[in-house]
Parts: structure tokens; C-alpha cells; sequence
């Protein structure tokens, strides 16, 4: 059961890290570089959310549920 609750909050994690980026790169047009805007998802906290969330879903895909 626990498998299933860290799945769903990696999921939204994703979820959140990924709209953001996604969100973020209406920059690009406005006049930044690809360089400032590597820099720029650097420094912002839920971009983070993105690789933490795949690490979430991955553990809890892969993790063995009958070993104890």
C-alpha cells in the first residue's frame, strides 16, 4: 500500500517540476539564451521536482512488494 501512496506523490511531483519547466521556457522567445535559461531552472526549487519525482516513481515501480 505505501508502493501506491509514493507513486502517486513522485507522480505529482513530476507532474508539478514538469509543468513548471514547461512553463519556464516561454522565456526563450522574450530574449533568453539557452545559457540563462539553464541557469535560471537552476536556481528555481520545484525544477527539482521534476528528477525527484521520476526517482519516486521508479523506487516505487521496481520495488518488490512480496520481500520482506
Amino acid at each position: 500500500m505505501w508502493q501506491l501512496i509514493v507513486f502517486m506523490i513522485g507522480f505529482g511531483f513530476t507532474c508539478v517540476g514538469g509543468v513548471s519547466i514547461i512553463g519556464y521556457l516561454n522565456f526563450l522567445p522574450v530574449g533568453m539564451n539557452l545559457t540563462d535559461f539553464f541557469l535560471f531552472i537552476y536556481k528555481r526549487p520545484e525544477s527539482y521536482l521534476l528528477p525527484l519525482g521520476l526517482l519516486m516513481l521508479t523506487f516505487a515501480m521496481y520495488k518488490n512488494p512480496f520481500q520482506s
